[in-house]
């Protein structure tokens, strides 16, 4: 198995490339649907987040109240490390389930936000960053997401420079690129992850796991 870090700033297209990668074979494990899950109707996470913050960060329905929670946690920094000690262990938890799921020949992409900011790059075999100018990034956050321009560049500013996310980076993907380019780029990062799988596993000739492995 071949464990991957895949990180990015917001607006950088990682998404994308994500997407890219589970269509040549790989086993994704994204951080944020996982935060989602974990806090979903009926869950005891959400059940510990309603104890720590009140029933009124529950909407009509039951389920979590993202803003009304956001409004609360981003102002106060106490808040948030309460929610994070809360909310990552149970992601880490099911992060690990869901890799000791997949095969032994894998390529496991760990789809993480934060990862250079929470100093993770060591828990990874290879850290993949996908790159963008901060103008690209804010064009599409503006355009396709519809922020306005100063919570794009607020949003951006609160995560690690551009230059940081380099430093940790084994593999950097440029996505200031056309899709047509940016689907040859990840082809070739899937061949380099792939010649990367530890030795004794075989993969068919297309670079996906056999004996039943993910598809």
């Amino acid at each position: 198995m071949l464990k991957v870090g895949l990180t990015g700033g917001i607006g950088a297209g990682k998404s994308e490339v994500s997407r890219l990668l589970v269509e040549h074979g790989a086993v994704l494990i994204d951080a944020d649907r996982i935060a989602r899950e974990v806090v979903a109707p009926g869950t005891p996470g959400l059940t510990a987040v309603a104890e720590a913050f009140g029933e009124d960060v529950l909407a009509a329905d039951g389920s979590l109240d993202r803003p009304r929670l956001g409004s609360i946690v981003f102002a106060d920094p106490e808040r948030l490390a309460l929610l994070n000690s809360i909310v990552h262990p149970l992601v880490g938890a099911r992060s690990q389930a869901l890799e000791a799921a997949a095969a032994d020949d894998a390529v496991v992409i760990h789809d993480v936000p934060l990862l250079t900011e929470n100093g993770l790059a060591p828990l990874y075999d290879v850290v993949v960053v996908v790159d963008a100018t901060p103008e690209t990034q804010l064009d599409r956050l503006v355009r396709l997401r519809g922020m306005t321009e100063d919570d794009a560049r607020a949003r951006m500013a609160a995560q690690a420079s551009r230059e940081q996310r380099r430093e940790i980076a084994d593999i950097v993907i440029d996505n200031d690129v056309p899709l047509d380019a940016l689907r040859k780029r990840v082809a070739e990062v899937w061949d380099d992850l792939v010649r990367r799988v530890p030795e004794g596993t075989e993969r068919s000739g297309d670079g996906r796991p056999q004996d039943g492995g993910p598809e």
